[in-house]
């Protein structure tokens, strides 16, 4: 017979993986939504600046932008939480492939700028999901920081090639 720990464990493990998946999700919303502010308004100084409003105003332009925005400022964010590469290009990946897949129907008139705009924010986001879901591990245990962003191949600090580091613990009673 089980006792009611055994048997409750799995469960605060999925309800635990379950809220940092979320909490994920939630985190590249933010992050999305402070790249479109934060650098919109630096972009689009910038355009001003150089006389490049015309093209600014081209919407499959302005999208790939607008993902662009969004996509550095939700691989920054996924570095400093410890992703990998790997799983931040998935992601970046995830922000464009709607606009990508819109922009055909909308050069052949098929769809308004508004719905270029609209079904492209709408998609990304189950895109976004698809992407974590891809890698559940990546997303349901918790990251440490920048701890897991060092790349494979360097060592440690403080450690030399060829060299051992032995880390003891000295427990005092206080």
């Amino acid at each position: 017979m089980m006792s009611t720990t055994q048997t409750a464990a799995p469960a605060v493990d999925r309800t635990r993986g379950r809220r940092r998946f979320l909490r994920h999700y939630l985190e590249m919303v933010a992050a999305m939504v402070v790249g479109m502010v934060a650098l919109g308004m630096p972009e689009y100084a910038v355009v001003e600046a150089l006389g490049w409003s015309a093209a600014a105003d081209r919407p499959d332009l302005e999208v790939m932008v607008m993902a662009t925005n969004m996509a550095v400022a939700m691989a920054g964010w996924m570095r400093f939480r410890g992703h990998a590469w790997t799983p931040i290009a998935e992601m970046v990946a995830a922000m464009y492939l709607p606009f990508v897949v819109l922009l055909g129907p909308l050069w052949l008139g098929a769809i308004s700028e508004e719905t270029l705009f609209l079904a492209g924010h709408v998609l990304m986001l189950p895109a976004m999901a698809a992407a974590m879901l891809r890698r559940r591990d990546e997303y349901t245990h918790a990251h440490h920081g920048r701890s897991h962003a060092r790349p494979a191949h360097t060592k440690p600090r403080g450690q030399a090639s060829g060299t051992r580091i032995r880390r003891t613990v000295a427990v005092h009673d206080g």
